[in-house]
């Protein structure tokens, strides 16, 4: 919270939209790991070269969405996310 970083538009979107795409609306949702390894087909190649710096994309895009709301965490081991109903 009341962190800012600039990152890269147009990944940030691909990434963004590959995650709503993969993750489900409801529990139990995915891990992390699971999360990763589905967005990567719905990644731009272009911007996502053989998959190159997609986790970390996830995980940038996940804690920001989890902060606005739109995903949610699951307290569970290990933890796993959802899209917000």
């Amino acid at each position: 919270p009341g962190t800012v970083t600039r990152v890269d538009a147009a990944k940030y979107a691909s990434a963004k939209a590959a995650m709503l795409a993969v993750l489900p609306a409801s529990p139990p949702g995915l891990t992390q790991k699971e999360l990763r390894e589905a967005m990567v087909p719905h990644l731009d190649p272009r911007l996502f070269p053989e998959g190159k710096t997609s986790g970390w994309w996830a995980k940038t895009v996940q804690l920001d969405l989890e902060a606005k709301g739109v995903v949610v965490r699951e307290d569970t081991k290990p933890l796993r996310w959802h899209t917000a109903t």
